[in-house]
């Protein structure tokens, strides 16, 4: 089978990065082992310029449907799904949304999802073009949400999949648990078509045999040799289906999932997968016992700009030592708000809401200290989009020549998540190269996924394809 990929939500390439081993810009010259035959990124927030997608044409160059246009940069919910050209690996990082089917299903059109919701997208192509293999990324909360129907989001995902014919594998990762540069979770799904070589070898080991699941997570299923686990015993193994009604009929309705919708819940734990209506889960811990790369393996080590160090008056405002503020009686200066060493330090603060009478009531907001400055000799903390913002969440670290607290620069984001250097410096914008602008370089690395982590998973899904 031909390693032809789709890559959807693409931003700027994480996954054909890792597919195709690119280290550095100069490996984009290089013949790629995985050829991509089209690509979607849209950012409906960007009004003017298509940061992510300029970026990703600027490395790659563009690609055109089955009529010759260049639809990479429309609403994919738009795009004619016909129209894509065949391949053999759909990937995409989606966003987690509300996946509820809001029809009432008595129209022709069958699932409908809510208006923007990206994986309704995700499951036209499924149904149009019926990718033979389908790698996705999520949050690692994908598998538990919406808070008040817990696991429901999934078990539409799962439904759909399986209404399609697909058989799912999926699996919570955290980068650092397998050596990589970053404490970030992701769940992802491996699915594949039921007519494949590689579907037929896995659904062979758990066909009425419940006690051989055990063998897709400790050793046949894909996860399990691109990221290997501790043992994982039969007795461990949860068991439940889709749908507690036709428990004997496989075939999954457009009215099942919109049942689904209105009932589902389960408690899904980081592992599993999923045929037909069954599904087999269990919370797995990884075996790794390789280097670890940490935070300061990655940082700049030549000069680095004034703009990204921070000013000793915006570093502390009393002792270091000093790790909680008590604003339960009075509110501190607000010079105090401005520094680092209030937002990171832990907080109580007393604040004012309202119930459901619309009463007024007082109730103290409390939350831990965290690092003031992140640790050299562990993995990177979790990147956001508003990494850089003053925000607990963004990263101050030690600089490596002056000792003095700075930033990240945009080359040590691009390293956390496993990018070439400085390859968010530049974009095409109407056949010109141009400079993205800091805060953009920025939210493309928070949004990024960790390209190792595939790079990890590609020589399996290439003994996967070649055998088919």
């Amino acid at each position: 089978m031909k390693k032809t990929v789709c890559e959807l939500f693409a931003g700027v390439g994480g996954f054909r990065c890792g597919l195709n081993g690119i280290k550095t810009i100069k490996d984009t010259e290089k013949a790629e082992k995985w050829k991509t035959v089209w690509f979607s990124q849209w950012e409906p927030a960007d009004k003017k310029i298509q940061w992510a997608h300029d970026c990703y044409v600027n490395r790659f160059g563009t690609c055109l449907d089955i009529e010759g246009k260049d639809t990479t940069n429309y609403d994919i919910s738009l795009v004619d799904k016909s129209l894509i050209p065949d391949h053999s690996l759909l990937v995409g990082g989606f966003p987690c949304q509300d996946y509820s089917v809001s029809q009432s299903l008595k129209t022709s059109k069958g699932i409908e999802g809510k208006k923007g919701v990206l994986w309704w997208s995700i499951y036209e192509i499924l149904k149009t073009k019926k990718p033979p293999f389908v790698l996705l990324e999520n949050v690692d909360r994908l598998i538990k949400s919406p808070a008040k129907q817990r696991g429901r989001d999934f078990g539409i995902i799962l439904a759909c999949f399986a209404q399609q014919g697909y058989t799912v594998e999926w699996r919570v990762i955290n980068a650092s648990d397998y050596g990589f540069q970053q404490r970030r979770r992701r769940t992802f799904i491996f699915a594949y078509r039921n007519d494949t070589k590689f579907a037929n070898s896995i659904l062979r080991i758990v066909e009425g045999k419940n006690e051989n699941t055990g063998r897709v997570f400790n050793e046949k299923g894909f996860f399990a040799q691109a990221f290997p686990v501790k043992e994982v015993e039969y007795a461990r193994i949860k068991r439940t289906v889709l749908l507690q009604t036709n428990e004997s009929n496989d075939c999954i309705t457009d009215m099942d999932i919109k049942e689904m919708s209105d009932h589902f819940a389960y408690g899904f734990e980081n592992s599993g997968f999923a045929y037909g209506k069954n599904i087999y889960t269990t919370k797995t811990e990884p075996k790794y016992s390789g280097k670890y790369i940490t935070l300061g393996d990655i940082k700049e080590t030549d000069d680095v700009d004034e703009m990204f160090f921070i000013p000793d008056d915006r570093l502390y405002y009393t002792d270091p030592s000093v790790k909680y503020a008590d604003e339960t009686t009075a509110r501190l200066d607000q010079y105090v708000h401005k520094t680092w060493q209030y937002q990171k330090g832990g907080k109580k603060i007393t604040r004012v809401s309202k119930n459901d009478k619309g009463e007024e009531y007082e109730y103290v907001f409390s939350e831990g200290p965290i690092p003031m400055i992140d640790a050299d000799d562990k993995p990177a903390r979790t990147m956001l989009t508003t990494e850089g913002n003053f925000s607990r969440t963004t990263h101050i670290i030690r600089d490596n020549r002056t000792g003095r607290v700075r930033l990240l620069t945009p080359v040590e984001m691009e390293r956390i998540q496993g990018f070439p250097d400085d390859w968010t410096k530049e974009c095409l914008v109407s056949k010109e190269q141009v400079e993205m602008p800091l805060n953009k370089r920025r939210f493309m690395m928070g949004n990024a996924l960790v390209v190792d982590l595939v790079s990890q998973m590609e020589p399996f899904l290439s003994t996967i394809m070649e055998a088919e």
